[in-house]
Formats: C-alpha cells, structure tokens, sequence
C-alpha cells in the first residue's frame, strides 16, 4: 500500500489510474462485507449529516410522497437514514435506490426492513426513468468513483431529473483526511477492501475548484449552486431549484 507522504494531493488522480477493489471482480461476501464497514464509517464520521441538514430546506408545497432517488446506493445505508428523517418529521417518501452493481440491490435488501418499502434498482442512473418523477436526487460517495467527464454527465442528468433539486455528499481530497482515515481503519480493523480503498478514494476526491469547473461544464447555473465543506473529510455540492 502506498504511503499518503509519497502522494502529491495537489491534482486528482484518475479513477482508471487508481482502482479500488469493491470496484473490481469480488465475491458477493466482500462486497457485502464492504458495505457493512461503510455504514459504521459513515455513522462514525458523520457522514449523513450533510444530506440530512440539507433535507431540511425542502421546499413546501411538494406533492407527496415526495420522491427520493439515491444514485449509488450501495448498502442502502443513506436511504435507510432518509426514511427515519422524514418519519420523524412526518413526511410522506418515496425511496428509490440506483446501483450499477448487482449485489448492491441484493445487500441493500438484506440491510434493510421491508416495512420501509424501498425499491431497489439495478441500472445507469443516466437510463433511469421513474414512473413517477424524481422530485430529489441524491448520491454519497460516488462522485469519486467516477471519471470526469461521467461527472459532468451525471450533473447534467441531475439538472434534468430532479424537480425540485439534488445533492451530492463526497470526500475532498486531502492528505491529513487520507492519513486519518487510513490510520482509524488500521486501529479498528474494517474490512480490507475498505483499508485500501478508503484512502484511495481521498486521492480521488475532488476540492472546491475542480467542482466549479465541472458545473460550469455541465452548464449548471453557478449561482444556483452551493459547494460545502463539512467535517471531517467532506465537500457537498447541492442545489434547490
């Protein structure tokens, strides 16, 4: 494994340059294994505080249930924390899960209670088209599984989709989020998929100003849009329509 210290986190480096392993052919164990550890780390860090305080803008008026498309679903943890939000707020969803990844529906499902009635779907998000229209849209660490020019893809679908606006929650890439990152996972022993690619995905990670240029290529209107450092270790673009 590469060391932070030998890494200039100046410049992105390339998803096809720089592979995680839950990426690659794995068994349906280790990828569930995987998503299993990524659920403590995104409790542990915080890592649904971000979309949950941006949930809190939603506008009044939406026509219920309101609809809510997680784009990279994986585990299905974050939809999971969408539909305890807006139980305790009173807030009639619907919850809709994206994953290119076949085992990713198949853990969400094992994950989740069926009481919560979410629908689990295995496809390109850019192909998806609801029968009932996606009112919000919202991904968690995705972006940095992804090249540019399919983020600026998936901006410009988002635009698109969503009526009323869309969020997306990630890393930014930073060497002392890398360290401790790799640090914490190393004490508390997550799974090795999750030791290697966790650091990976910090030096994948996109800063403000690589935000700024994507959405100015993507013709997303600037002003319209929010880029938010939360702590620790995240950077989240949103925008309410």
């Amino acid at each position: 494994m590469w060391s932070s210290a030998e890494i200039d986190f100046r410049r992105r480096v390339a998803p096809r340059d720089l592979p995680e392993l839950m990426d690659g052919d794995c068994s349906y164990e280790d990828f569930r294994g995987c998503l299993g550890n990524l659920e403590q780390v995104n409790r542990w860090l915080l890592g649904y505080r971000p979309t949950l305080a941006w949930l809190e803008r939603l506008p009044r008026g939406l026509r219920d249930p309101v609809h809510i498309v997680d784009v990279g679903s994986g585990g299905g943890d974050l939809l999971r924390q969408i539909a305890g939000w807006a139980r305790r707020r009173d807030i009639a969803v619907q919850l809709t899960g994206i994953d290119m990844n076949p085992y990713a529906a198949r853990a969400a499902a094992e994950f989740t209670p069926k009481e919560l009635r979410i629908v689990w779907v295995t496809g390109d998000a850019l192909e998806y088209r609801p029968k009932k229209p996606a009112d919000i849209v919202v991904s968690s660490l995705m972006a940095h599984h992804l090249e540019e020019e399919e983020i600026i893809a998936l901006l410009r679908w988002m635009e698109s989709t969503a009526r009323a606006g869309w969020f997306i929650n990630d890393l930014e890439r930073s060497e002392w989020s890398c360290r401790m990152f790799g640090w914490v996972a190393e004490v508390v022993g997550w799974h090795p998929f999750v030791r290697h690619d966790g650091p990976v995905s910090f030096r994948r990670a996109l800063r403000k100003e690589d935000w700024l240029r994507l959405l100015a290529m993507a013709a997303v209107p600037r002003e319209a849009v929010t880029v938010e450092h939360w702590w620790p270790g995240r950077l989240c673009v949103g925008r309410w329509k």
